[in-house]
C-alpha cells in the first residue's frame, strides 16, 4: 500500500468518542489529515475535541454500525466530500465481564452485533472503495484478548477471536489489491475502558463464580492505573499506517506482549504434544 504523499489521506475511524479511538482522531487531524469520525454521541465526540480543530477536515457522523445501510450511506458521505477514502479503522467495541453461564442471550448478540456484524457492515461499504482504486490500509482493532483468554472474559474474547480469524483471511485477500491489513492488539490502556460507565456487566449473576466477581471489582479498582499510554498507542497506529508494511499483527504494550508469549509457548507445548497421535484419524497410505 502507497500512503497518499501529495494530497491530505482519509480516514474513515469507528468508535470515536473517547479512548485509543479518540486520540487517534487528534492524532490525525494534527497531521493535516481528514477524518470521518463515527460514534454513537457526535455531540460528545465534538466535546472532547474541544475548540481549535479545524471543521472542514472532520466529518463527525452518528452511526448505529448494526445497521448496514446506515454504515453504508456514511462511507458514501465521506468518499463524495474528500473524493476517496485511503485508511479505514475498525475500533469501536466495549467491554463485558461474566462468567459464560452467567451471559445472556440478548448480551451474546449485542456484543457480537457490534465487534463482528459491524465491522462486516464497514468492510462490506469500504472495500469496494478499496480495491479499485488498487489501494488502502484496513486497521481493525483488537485486544490482546483476541490472542488469548482468561475467565470472565469469555464474550469479548469471543467477538474478538472472531475479529482475528476475520482479519487474517482479509488481509489475504486483499493483498493483490494493494490494500493492507493490520490487527492491533493492545493490552491495558489508561483509558475509561475498565469505568462503569464504559464497561458492560451481566443483568443477573450466581454465587457460584467468586473469583469472577473479585476479578470485576480488581479491574473497576485499575482504572487510571492501567500500563499503556493512548497517545503512544495511537502514534504507534499511525506509524504502522504511514510505513504501510509490517507484520499482520501490532501488539501493544509490554503486557500484551507477555501474554502473547505465554499463549504461544502453551501452543507449542500442545502442538509439539499431538505430534505422535495426530497422524492416528489419517486413512492409511496407500
Amino acid at each position: 500500500m502507497s500512503f497518499p504523499t501529495d494530497r491530505p489521506a482519509v480516514w474513515f475511524v469507528t468508535g470515536t468518542s473517547r479512548g485509543l479511538g479518540l486520540e487517534l482522531v487528534r492524532q490525525v487531524l494534527a497531521r493535516g489529515d481528514r477524518v470521518a469520525a463515527t460514534t454513537r454521541s457526535s455531540e460528545r465526540l465534538l466535546a472532547a475535541l474541544g475548540d481549535g480543530i479545524d471543521p472542514s477536515r472532520l466529518l463527525p457522523l452518528t452511526v448505529d454500525l448494526r445497521d448496514e445501510a446506515a454504515v453504508g450511506r456514511a462511507v458514501q458521505e465521506t468518499t463524495e466530500r474528500w473524493g476517496g477514502l485511503d485508511v479505514v479503522v475498525n475500533n469501536a467495541g466495549y467491554g463485558f465481564l461474566a462468567a459464560v453461564e452467567e451471559t445472556g442471550d440478548r448480551e451474546v448478540r449485542d456484543m457480537l452485533d457490534v465487534q463482528v456484524v459491524g465491522v462486516w457492515n464497514v468492510l462490506r461499504a469500504a472495500l469496494p472503495v478499496l480495491r479499485e482504486q488498487r489501494g488502502g490500509h484496513i486497521v481493525n482493532v483488537s485486544s490482546i484478548l483476541g490472542l488469548t483468554a482468561v475467565p470472565g472474559w469469555a464474550l469479548y474474547c469471543a467477538g474478538k477471536f472472531a475479529l482475528e480469524g476475520l482479519s487474517e483471511a482479509l488481509a489475504a485477500e486483499v493483498a493483490d489489491f494493494g490494500v493492507g491489513v493490520t490487527v492491533v492488539e493492545p493490552g491495558y490502556f489508561r483509558t475509561d475502558f475498565l469505568t462503569e460507565d464504559s464497561l458492560a456487566l451481566p443483568a443477573e449473576t450466581t454465587a457460584h463464580y467468586p473469583a469472577i466477581r473479585a476479578m470485576v471489582r480488581d479491574h473497576l479498582k485499575l482504572q487510571g492505573g492501567q500500563l499503556g499510554d493512548p497517545v503512544k498507542g495511537a502514534a504507534a497506529i499511525v506509524g504502522r499506517v504511514l510505513a504501510g508494511e509490517g507484520p499482520l499483527r501490532l501488539l501493544l504494550g509490554s503486557d500484551a506482549h507477555s501474554y502473547a508469549s505465554a499463549k504461544v509457548e502453551a501452543l507449542r507445548a500442545n502442538v509439539e504434544a499431538a505430534a505422535g497421535t495426530a497422524p492416528a484419524t489419517d486413512f492409511p497410505a496407500a
